[in-house]
């Protein structure tokens, strides 16, 4: 985004938009991660930038689309997670930065079970 004010210009980065959206896409019920995939998580680490993990965005001078990809919890209906997830990202981005969110598309890659994450917490003793 350009803003073009008295005093100069006002740019939000690509990256700015990612965090706060996947900042937002966790703190959204029924989402237990973000899903990176194998090769974004190796160029991620590379990168650094672990706080946009599953999270794309395409930011223009007044609109930004996002994509996500993100895994569920089992037993809440998907649906109403993408839905919500949907609501809290396109909010968290327009009030922080001011953009039109023209889009929040969400891919469920996984669902998460909570005897597994149990399980592999206390694995080692």
């Amino acid at each position: 985004m350009t803003e073009e004010l008295q005093q100069g210009l006002i740019r939000i980065s690509d990256d700015v938009v990612a965090t706060i959206a996947g900042l937002a896409a966790l703190e959204t019920p029924g989402v237990a991660a973000m899903s990176g995939g194998i090769s974004e998580g190796l160029a991620k680490r590379l990168s650094g930038r672990n706080a946009q993990k599953g999270v794309s965005v395409e930011v223009g001078q007044v609109e930004a689309a996002i994509d996500l990809r993100i895994v569920v919890q089992y037993g809440i209906p998907i649906q109403e997670v993408g839905r919500r997830l949907q609501d809290n990202v396109r909010e968290a981005v327009e009030n922080m930065t001011g953009l039109n969110v023209v889009e929040v598309n969400v891919k469920v890659e996984g669902v998460a079970f909570k005897d597994e994450e149990t399980e592999e917490a206390h694995r080692v003793k």
